[in-house]
């Protein structure tokens, strides 16, 4: 039997192939944003905004 091509099968192999890597690139650029050492001391500095009496 051969396979039919439809949107539902194009747009599942579309995700799969390039969508979910390009997700998953963009959320491991994020965290190691957020972990670098370099960005701690302002990342810290809005932590405590909520507590600042002004």
């Amino acid at each position: 039997m051969k396979a039919i091509l439809t949107v539902h099968n194009f747009a599942s192999d579309l995700v799969t192939t390039i969508w979910t890597p390009a997700f998953v690139a963009i959320f491991l650029a994020i965290i190691a944003y957020a972990l670098w050492p370099r960005n701690k001391a302002a990342f810290d500095e809005a932590a405590r905004l909520p507590l600042r009496e002004e």
